[in-house]
């Protein structure tokens, strides 16, 4: 038996010397070897253990850059760092393989064109090959991409921008996070239901939510520092705002003092009627607009923009200089090549077209059983029902590998229950397959 009570495990994948320090510390920590204690030399443990001496003596050197022992000069090896009460870590477990990923029915997730993915590598590649900035980088975003999102907004939104307007950010709740932090106090009036990020985002900086009808005109934000609307397609009930009710939340705005904070998250990809301008096109006094790429490109790139009233850019500059709270250089400047090349225009053009197919086919399974709440449009429709066929519904979508949202989580005060179905991250087929299975749980 060795001198100590440690072992190797050749089946681990572990290096041996790493698997001896890491028995030799917990040793230590569990009060088995204290301070003070002589420890076997590396030549007489290698051979008790059958190993190579290089292993000890990798178990012992690391021990010894990390403070545990010691070597003394004709004496030895000595533990150094006694026992504590520093409680043991378990031993990590190998994880058994992951189950197979539920397919995303929700509202978030954009339908992506296998033909466009040379754009996206050659986008990539380019990045690779390009020098980065040495410190960090302009507060505002990368200059060439303010320049293309200041073209595009103008081109799809009807929102005429200068580059020296626009500033990047790592999505829309960085960007909503950004604005809070250069706002007076008070809280935030939000839409009601509404998108669960951004109220979480409001309430994890202390501030308080009002709550706003989704579907009803905004007259009185009497005390809030800034109302947040989806005025182009409201989320999730997918209501376009009334040009009456845009012009009222401006004149509401101006006179309480308070920013509209615009989240125009999915506006490109309307198929019934043309995109429906920009509200900042109607006040950019008032109105801080905030843009996605997660719908266009991918969720996971993490970009957004946003374009601000001229009052607020230099305060919120300054914090952004301090905090270094930018999207990462490499996505900047992806996106900027995919912008340049034509990318984002295809994969929208050709999203749209999906989306414009597959929407009819969803409404014509569920329209039976279901009541729309408001006009489909983007990539997913919203639909009211009693909550336990809506729970009933999405257990059985559940059992058969596919995932989306009730109504209900959505909800603070409105008290509105159903299904939001997205039909963008599925295939043709995952979606028939989801569409058979509601069909037949909601007809039960």
């Amino acid at each position: 038996m060795p001198s100590l009570p440690v072992t190797v495990d050749r089946a681990d994948p572990r290096p041996l010397g790493i698997q001896l320090a890491d028995q030799v510390r917990r040793l230590v920590l569990a009060g088995t070897l204290v301070t003070g204690d002589r420890l076997p030399s590396t030549r007489r443990l290698a051979t008790e253990l059958g190993v190579a001496r290089s292993v000890t003596e990798q178990a012992w050197d690391q021990l010894r850059a990390e403070g545990w022992i010691e070597g003394r000069q004709g004496a030895g090896t000595f533990v150094t760092g006694g026992h504590t009460d520093v409680p043991i870590a378990p031993r990590r477990r190998r994880t058994p393989a992951p189950e197979r990923a539920l397919v995303r029915l929700d509202a978030g997730t954009p339908w992506l064109d296998a033909r466009h993915a040379a754009g996206w590598r050659r986008a990539w590649r380019e990045v690779s090959a390009a020098t980065p900035p040495r410190g960090y980088d302009d507060p505002r975003g990368l200059p060439a991409l303010r320049m293309q999102l200041a073209e595009r907004l103008g081109r799809t939104r009807g929102l005429i921008v200068d580059p020296d307007d626009v500033r990047l950010t790592a999505g829309t709740t960085a960007g909503l996070r950004h604005l809070l932090a250069v706002l007076p106090h008070g809280p935030v009036a939000m839409e009601d239901p509404g998108y669960r990020a951004a109220v979480l985002t409001v309430r994890a900086t202390g501030r308080a939510v009002v709550d706003l009808p989704a579907e009803a005109a905004i007259t009185d934000l009497a005390g809030c520092c800034a109302a947040y609307v989806t005025p182009a397609h409201q989320h999730p009930l997918g209501r376009v705002m009334p040009a009456e009710d845009r012009l009222t939340l401006l004149t509401t705005a101006r006179r309480d003092g308070a920013l509209v904070i615009e989240d125009d998250y999915d506006s490109e990809f309307r198929y019934d009627v043309a995109p429906v301008p920009a509200l900042a096109s109607l006040g950019q006094d008032t109105v801080a607009y905030l843009g996605t790429a997660s719908k266009s490109v991918a969720p996971s790139l993490r970009l957004g923009w946003m374009v601000l009233p001229s009052s607020l850019r230099a305060s919120l500059d300054r914090h952004r200089e301090v905090t270094h709270d930018a999207p990462a250089w490499p996505v900047q400047r992806a996106y900027w090549a995919l912008l340049r090349d034509g990318y984002v225009d295809a994969v929208v053009r050709s999203a749209r077209r999906i989306y414009a197919e597959r929407a009819p086919r969803v409404v014509a399974a569920l329209s039976p059983y279901a009541e729309l709440a408001g006009p489909v449009a983007g990539m997913y429709s919203t639909w009211l029902l009693p909550q336990d066929r809506a729970v009933r519904a999405r257990a059985a979508v559940r059992a058969a590998g596919f995932d989306l949202n009730l109504l209900d989580t959505y909800c603070r005060s409105a008290r509105l229950t159903g299904l939001v179905v997205g039909f963008g991250g599925a295939s043709d087929a995952q979606l028939d397959e989801a569409l058979a299975v509601l069909v037949a749980s909601l007809s039960s």
